[in-house]
C-alpha cells in the first residue's frame, strides 16, 4: 500500500514532466519564430513592448532542441544559464518530496531573494540595452 501512496503522490511532478516533454515535442516541429507559429507571444511584450525576464524562453528552448546554443544564448542568456538549472532543481525537489509523501518546503529567502533580484535586474538591463 505504501508503494501505491508514493505513486499517487508523484502525480503532480510527473504530469508537469509529461507536459514539458509534450511542449518540447511541439517546439521540435513548430518554429516559434515563424509567421504561422501557434506559440503565443509573451502577454507583457505583446501589450507593452516591455520584455519580461522570461521573454525569448520559448525561442531559446527551440534553439536548444535544434542544437543552436548561440541562438539560445541570444534569445535569453539568463534563462539559459540560471533559469533552466533552477527549474530542474525545483522540479527534482518537488518530485523527491512527493515521493516521500511530504509537502515541498517553501523556498528559503536565501534562494528566493537572489532569484527575484536577478529577474528584476535582467528585465531592467534587457529593456534598457536591447
Amino acid at each position: 500500500m505504501a508503494v501505491m501512496g508514493a505513486v499517487m503522490g508523484v502525480r503532480g511532478p510527473v504530469a508537469v514532466a509529461v507536459g514539458a516533454v509534450v511542449a518540447a515535442a511541439g517546439l521540435l516541429v513548430v518554429d516559434p519564430n515563424g509567421p504561422r507559429s501557434w506559440w503565443p507571444p509573451c502577454p507583457l511584450f505583446a501589450l507593452t513592448g516591455i520584455q519580461c525576464p522570461a521573454c525569448g524562453s520559448t525561442r531559446m528552448v527551440h534553439a536548444l532542441l535544434h542544437g543552436d546554443l548561440a541562438a539560445a544564448w541570444r534569445f535569453n542568456a539568463v534563462m539559459l544559464v540560471v533559469g533552466l538549472p533552477l527549474l530542474a532543481w525545483l522540479w527534482a525537489r518537488w518530485f523527491r518530496a512527493a515521493r516521500r509523501g511530504e509537502r515541498t518546503a517553501p523556498l528559503s529567502p536565501k534562494v528566493g531573494t537572489p532569484v527575484l533580484a536577478l529577474a528584476v535586474a535582467w528585465m531592467v538591463v534587457r529593456n534598457l540595452v536591447g
